[in-house]
């Protein structure tokens, strides 16, 4: 049996890969002109990843929050290789086929409400642009073309497109491109933690000023647009349920359209399916991707509710929405994606989510005892808190020193600033988080 290249073989091919990808590829997010050597990856299996030689390191931010059942699944390989033998990718214009249906009707059978029409894209990015084109012509579609205005929070991220660019202004990373911006009211957000005595207070200031706007410019307003509980690269902060309810029903009385981003809270990863079962709020549209297909393979989905899409229903094609993607719903994809939603019921996925958040609460203890710990929060497979010892913001110094210690030790553990957190895949097992934590602890011990 081949098991693969030797040790001595995987180090010189990943010299040379190391070599190619120095002289051509331009990483995302990453400064080339301080930013060490990439490592190179050869396999992944389960929670980890291996290099070249063969040293594991545990995914602790599941390779951007993606990979959900752990990598390299039988069933999720097996579900790609059975329909790359039938046929790799046709127009979606014109043409559809089965894995496209089959993974839009699965996908609006769980979720809640009248969400029942589904728009294919590529990433999350596309997915809140898509949303964006929607919720700006469904106004001009139904009469109403004087609102035009976006309103988002303080904090929000939504991609890196133009329109999500506008949305997530306050996330500091698209400063140079803020005079191509869409027009953004941007709220305050109510970020809350354990222990927190003052969430009450913040909500009501966030609410208050969502009701001044509406009062003042109420009439001009498309859509609000919110990350449902948990901000994500905004630094893992969460908001209550109930402060959703809220929002959305002022929202709903003022006629606004409601876009729940559910790129990185969809899937399991605040402990139910979607973020939006826990306030008990439907919005009219919601953005999915990063979990959809469990980290395999690019995909992203808008899915609006049934009136939305109604109101582009007519005899011309200026009513229709003019958007659409190379690779709309590849049948690739949405193979994947149905073997990973069938995974949820075989492999009791919300119940291994369930177990990994009594991990993290009963390791939370110790980690909020520490003086240089802060504001700890956890929301179904995620932990995360603040590091008083550090300053700056995404990639400052200090974060990218404790990144490359994580590294180091074999844990993938990437701070977003003065946050550090887990998002660990749900097939990660005790003995792994074990390790996660005594390695977390071990790395901010090193900032003395």
């Amino acid at each position: 049996m081949n098991d693969g290249p030797k040790p001595r073989q995987s180090e010189a091919l990943a010299t040379e890969v190391l070599a190619r990808d120095k002289r051509h590829v331009w990483h995302p997010f990453t400064q080339h002109g301080t930013e060490g050597d990439p490592i190179v990856i050869t396999r992944a299996k389960g929670a980890s990843l291996f290099d070249a030689e063969g040293k594991e390191i545990l995914d602790l931010v599941s390779s951007w929050w993606t990979c959900t059942h752990g990598h390299s699944h039988p069933k999720i390989n097996a579900a790609l290789a059975s329909q790359a033998a039938q046929f790799e990718h046709v127009m979606f214009a014109g043409f559809t086929h089965q894995p496209a249906a089959d993974l839009a009707t699965a996908i609006t059978e769980r979720l809640p409400g009248d969400l029942s029409r589904v728009f294919f894209s590529d990433d999350g990015s596309t997915s809140v642009e898509v949303a964006l084109k929607i919720a700006y012509q469904y106004w001009i579609n139904v009469g109403e073309p004087r609102r035009r205005v976006l309103v988002g929070f303080d904090g929000g991220y939504h991609g890196d497109t133009l329109g999500a660019m506008s949305l997530g202004r306050g996330s500091q990373f698209f400063t140079p491109f803020r005079d191509l911006m869409c027009q953004v009211y941007v709220l305050p957000y109510p970020s809350t933690f354990e222990g927190d005595d003052a969430a009450d207070e913040r909500e009501a200031g966030a609410l208050s000023a969502f009701e001044a706007l509406l009062s003042d410019r109420g009439q001009t307003i498309a859509a609000l647009i919110i990350e449902p509980l948990l901000q994500g690269a905004g630094g893992m902060r969460l908001c209550r349920p109930s402060f959703l309810k809220r929002l959305v029903a002022i929202a709903r009385k003022a006629g606004v359209l409601v876009i729940f981003d559910e790129v990185a809270t969809g899937f399991g990863r605040t402990g139910t399916m979607f973020a939006m079962e826990q306030p008990g709020v439907v919005p009219d549209l919601v953005c999915l991707s990063k979990g959809l297909t469990a980290g395999y393979v690019p995909l992203a989905m808008t899915v609006a509710r049934e009136a939305v899409f109604e109101a582009f229903l007519g005899e011309s094609f200026e009513r229709a929405l003019p958007h659409g993607h190379s690779f709309t719903a590849n049948p690739l994809a949405c193979a994947v994606g149905l073997a990973s939603l069938a995974l949820f019921e075989e492999e009791k996925t919300l119940e291994r989510i369930a177990r990994i958040n009594g991990r993290h609460r009963a390791a939370l203890s110790e980690l909020a005892a520490r003086e240089d710990v802060a504001r700890p929060r956890i929301i179904g497979s995620i932990l995360a808190f603040d590091v008083k010892s550090t300053n700056g913001g995404y990639q400052s110094a200090q974060s990218r020193a404790l990144r490359d210690w994580y590294l180091a030790h074999g844990l993938n553990i990437r701070p977003l600033g003065s946050t550090l957190y887990l998002m660990p895949p749900y097939c990660i097992t005790d003995e792994e988080l074990s390790r996660a934590y005594a390695g977390l602890i071990q790395g901010l011990d090193t900032l003395g």
